[in-house]
């Protein structure tokens, strides 16, 4: 899988500011700089596609699809930084 595309990046990046403005969560960062971070954090994933599909298990490696590895990386991820 390729960098998401210059719209899908813009739409992460205003869902992530909507969601953190209805929580009423204040961060440290400029809107320039959370793009910079949106941008960075898609071409890391990018980058270490290939690692993580090989740290999979065998099974799983082969027998996931593509969208269903990276649905159990977003609920691992968010399950270890959920806030209670």
């Amino acid at each position: 899988m390729a960098v998401l595309p210059d719209p899908d990046r813009v739409n992460v990046w205003a869902t992530f500011m909507r969601e953190l403005s209805a929580e009423r969560e204040g961060i440290n960062l400029s809107k320039v700089d959370l793009r910079a971070a949106v941008n960075a954090a898609d071409a890391w994933a990018d980058a270490n596609a290939a690692a993580y599909n090989t740290a999979l298990p065998v099974a799983a490696r082969t027998n996931l699809t593509t969208q269903q590895k990276a649905r159990l990386l977003m609920f691992v991820i968010r399950r270890r930084f959920e806030v209670s």
